[in-house]
């Protein structure tokens, strides 16, 4: 055994030996004078080019020596006494790369300028390899004076800035040789997140990060006794040294720095390459975004703001912000994004894809599809009752909330101690439909019906239809009529679902990557899934039709096309939305009010000249002249008929017998489909959506869904299936206030 692990050991330092022995040290990369990276339109024009001209090489002469120091501090504290090569990194990234895993970079400073110099970005063995054999000679051909000179050149800082040189003009307007040591440590830290701290001055979120990496950097500088802790002391009381505002080129304007920041967030999450890697260029993008559309919809906002806004005459119209998104629902194709008034105008959040904006009322029709595919528990200790949109629920204003076990919903801001659930209006609608409700956004119904659902099944039925756990509210009654703060790209996602027969596709934004010639994997067109029974969307969206023809919805009647939608308003108007669709599109707009130096959410109370801004008013204006011109020249196609469903019931107290037979559409019905049954079975290709047959899934109450699908299955179910799993928790109390 001594033998043989003799043997081995010395046949790894043999090769070794001789891969050390025959590694020769290449030129200097064409790469490193950094390339450009070009975005496509979907039509496979080009929207903007991006990197590749702000450099200028200076000598490590021209760099303070404490500015040096702030790079190692930071990266490589040994760098003058080490090989080059991290040992224990090394031994760390041969074992990921013998075992399967992902290939570790570099973490000297010596390694990343081999890297950036000598290598390509790709993530291989291969590459990896020669990175460790290269950096490990290098030191014979070039001292740590040439080598730190060319990290410093090579490096990506953000904001198009390559080599230290750029990064100093552009953060602080200075020379390299200008820098002090605190804007040294900032531009140091930059290495590590570029895309981010590049942000610094505007962004809260970046500012905190930077200033907590400046603060390592200045605590390292101490430690290995570059700076004393009174000179730390003399730099932490002067404060962050806050970048200077950022003037980024011409070609990432307007929308187009929202839509290249989206491409890229998109590319890192579903490759291995890196914001570094993306900043070194050499990239050709091909996007989703329709050019014409992107133009549409800026339009549309600018027209909405200049007929309603007027910030220099009325204070209420200050800091109003738009955001919105659209998306083919047969795809999940990001066609068009408005992300706010542009980079070049100091708007650096992405409003589209921001989370923070209450969603209000347009959340209800997750509530509906949640209780069509689970039904609700309307008596304590019974099973689920199916649920229909005629099922009658009261819907007066201050009424209590019950559980699923019968119990009032406290509030001990109430002097009652019980929940009061707030509508918009006083209005006494008695015992009214769920289909009403929708139409007319009344919020006492919906919120009972979802405690009546149970949380888990609403969150359950948010999550598959597109929407992200961590934008989703905990369990509280105000859940069910929007607190959640999903973005703009993802309620249109959620609708999308409902728009293409329950499937449900993930947002994209970039089909196809190349690089050298090469194709990227990593970016086929997202599979769709199940997330609902068809029946459940196509009932859903013959009540957002109904909104659009009888509710808070009939401004979007002027797209003159068959439409469904669903406005939304939150508790102070703090904010307004529409999310609307026909079968080719669905888009999302909100509307809110925030200002840039204060974070938090501004009543939008008196913003043009409205005594209250509901999503039916100035959001659909938005919807409406982009999707007018959206639509232009492209067919006028119907929405597939809502199915027949079966039995459903009211909650208790609603004058009506139950349960009740009931037609759950207001057009013809479809022909009748087959009842459930307990296996799955395959759904036909349907109108408007591009996928075939595929199984109906399982529910997660223990449903099986067939054709019918949902709870209520065909014309002849519907009253058979086993109850759902009630709910545990007890929610917290609430008094959100959700409106048209």
């Amino acid at each position: 055994m001594s033998g043989t692990f003799l043997l081995f050991v010395g046949g790894l330092l043999g090769l070794f030996g001789y891969a050390y022995a025959t590694t020769t040290i290449p030129g200097a990369n064409p790469s490193t004078q950094a390339q450009s990276n070009t975005f496509y339109w979907s039509d496979g024009s080009v929207m903007t080019t991006q990197g590749s001209t702000n450099r200028q090489n200076v000598d490590l002469a021209q760099v303070p020596k404490l500015v040096q120091w702030d790079f190692l501090a930071a990266e490589n504290a040994t760098f003058y006494s080490d090989p080059g090569v991290d040992t224990q990194g090394m031994l760390r990234a041969v074992y990921h790369m013998a075992t399967g895993g992902e290939v570790q970079s570099g973490s000297t400073i010596t390694q990343q300028f081999v890297k950036n110099t000598y290598l390509s970005q790709d993530q291989s063995v291969t590459r990896k390899l020669r990175e460790i054999m290269i950096s490990l000679k290098i030191g014979g051909q070039m001292s740590k004076q040439q080598i730190l000179q060319g990290y410093l050149n090579t490096c990506y800082y953000g904001r198009d800035a390559y080599g230290i040189e750029a990064a100093a003009r552009t953060y602080y307007h200075v020379h390299a040789f200008q820098l002090t040591v605190s804007q040294g440590a900032f531009i140091a830290a930059t290495v590590n997140e570029p895309s981010l701290l590049m942000h610094a001055d505007t962004d809260p979120q970046a500012k905190a990060q930077a200033k907590a990496r400046w603060t390592y950097v200045l605590e390292r500088m101490v430690k290995i006794h570059k700076l004393t802790d009174a000179q730390e002391q003399q730099y932490l009381a002067a404060g962050f040294p806050t970048p200077k505002p950022y003037t980024p080129s011409a070609g990432m304007a307007g929308q187009t720095g929202y839509l290249v920041q989206t491409a890229e967030k998109y590319i890192e999450a579903h490759t291995s390459l890196t914001d570094q890697q993306l900043g070194h260029g050499g990239y050709q993008i091909y996007t989703t975004f329709d050019k014409k559309k992107v133009s549409a919809l800026s339009t549309s906002v600018t027209a909405m703001e200049q007929k309603h806004l007027d910030p220099q005459h009325r204070s209420a119209d200050k800091d109003v912000q738009v955001g919105a998104a659209s998306i083919d629902p047969s795809t999940g194709a990001i066609v068009a994004l408005y992300g706010g008034p542009g980079w070049n105008k100091g708007h650096w959040t992405d409003n589209a894809d921001a989370t923070g904006v209450p969603v209000g009322s347009t959340f209800k029709p997750v509530d509906l599809a949640a209780a069509l595919d689970h039904g609700a528990v309307l008596s304590p200790g019974q099973p689920a009752s199916p649920i229909t949109p005629a099922s009658k629920f009261d819907g007066d204003d201050g009424i209590t909330i019950k559980d699923q076990q019968g119990r009032e919903l406290p509030d001990s801001k109430d002097p009652t101690g019980l929940l009061h659930q707030r509508n918009d209006v006083s209005t006494k609608w008695g015992y009214i439909t769920l289909r009403k409700a929708m139409e007319q956004s009344v919020n006492t119904p919906y919120v009972q019906l979802g405690e009546y659902v149970g949380y888990d099944n609403v969150e359950g039925e948010a999550l598959k239809a597109g929407l992200l756990r961590a934008s989703l509210q905990y369990d509280t009654p105000g859940f069910y009529i929007g607190t959640s703060t999903p973005s703009a790209i993802r309620m249109a996602d959620a609708y999308a679902t409902f728009d293409d027969g329950g499937i449900q596709h993930e947002p994209y934004s970039v089909t196809k990557v190349v690089a050298d010639g090469r194709q990227l994997p990593g970016f086929d067109k997202p599979k769709g899934t199940t997330a609902m029974p068809a029946s459940t969307a196509d009932t859903v969206t013959n009540v957002l039709r109904d909104v659009v023809r009888n509710g808070t919805g009939t401004n979007a009647q002027a797209l003159g096309r068959p439409a469904a939608g669903k406005t939304g308003t939150t508790d102070d108007y703090k904010s307004a939305w529409f999310i609307g669709y026909t079968p080719q599109l669905t888009t999302a707009v909100s509307m809110f009010k925030e200002d840039p130096k204060d974070a938090g959410l501004q009543s939008m109370q008196g913003v043009g000249g409205y005594a209250k801004v509901f999503g039916a008013d100035m959001p659909t204006e938005v919807w409406t002249g982009y999707m007018t011109a959206a639509l232009q020249g492209q067919p006028v196609q119907q929405f597939p008929p809502a199915p027949q469903l079966g039995q459903s019931m009211d909650e208790y107290g609603a004058p009506s017998p139950t349960p009740s037979a009931t037609a759950a559409q207001s057009t013809p019905p479809a022909t009748p489909t087959a009842p459930a049954t307990s296996t799955p079975t395959t759904a036909p290709c349907r109108g408007h959506g591009k996928h075939c047959v595929s199984p109906s899934p399982t529910d997660t109450a223990g449903t099986t869904a067939g054709t019918g699908g949902g709870l209520l299955g065909g014309t002849t179910g519907g009253n058979t299936s086993p109850s759902p799993t009630p709910t545990t928790s007890t929610p917290a109390p609430t008094s959100v206030r959700g409106g048209p």
